[in-house]
């Protein structure tokens, strides 16, 4: 179950540790545990989500919601198929301080190890489907998480154009904060991830 209240947890001036020391150390035993009750929530939604999606799925990935000196912006994780548990592309939900995405998305963090390079990645968008997913949104990589996206069937055929070699889109479906009403958004999540399969498979050839 996720609220607005879930995303309203990122909305904050301070997020390291030490800023927190030195302008509201008073508040920092309530952000800690507001933290670890919202991340609870979200992890036992990422399980349920898991537990959906079944095989061929490798359980997910799923980011904590410090990094020993700072808490997090957003709430994140990915889930890849188990035959692909080293390639950079994913499937990555986010819940920030705007609402919650799920997405097709190159993770350039694991690229270096991946098996597949961008240019692989890119291949989902010579198979793309523009009336299948007209109701996607679609975004360059490098675009804010908090930028507002536009759909597919919003685009025109030349937005679809790679800027440079480093240039890549994700395509996803976001619930926006004020939708978050309580209800349990694991199908919605799965039912998107298998949605996206298709482009997925065209990344690593299938």
């Amino acid at each position: 179950m996720l609220t607005p209240e879930h995303c309203a947890l990122f909305e904050r001036p301070f997020f390291q540790f030490a800023q927190l020391k030195k302008y509201c150390p008073e508040t920092i035993p309530k952000i800690k545990a507001d933290y670890k009750a919202a991340w609870q929530d979200w992890q036992a939604l990422i399980l349920r989500v898991a537990d959906d999606l079944g095989a061929p799925f490798a359980p997910p990935h799923i980011e904590r919601w410090c990094n020993g000196w700072q808490v997090r912006a957003h709430f994140f994780a990915y889930f890849k198929y188990a035959q692909y548990a080293d390639s950079a592309a994913i499937f990555s939900i986010l819940l920030n301080r705007r609402r919650l995405s799920v997405s097709l998305d190159w993770h350039c963090y694991k690229a270096g190890k991946s098996p597949i390079a961008l240019p692989d990645y890119n291949r989902w968008l010579d198979t793309l489907d523009r009336s299948a997913f007209a109701a996607f949104d679609i975004w360059h990589g490098a675009e804010s998480e908090y930028a507002d996206y536009q759909t597919l069937a919003e685009r025109d055929a030349g937005y679809l154009q790679l800027q440079d070699k480093d240039d890549f889109f994700c395509i996803g479906r976001h619930i926006e904060k004020d939708r978050l009403d309580g209800s349990d958004p694991a199908p919605w999540i799965a039912a998107n991830i298998r949605a996206l399969a298709p482009l997925y498979e065209a990344c690593h050839g299938g």
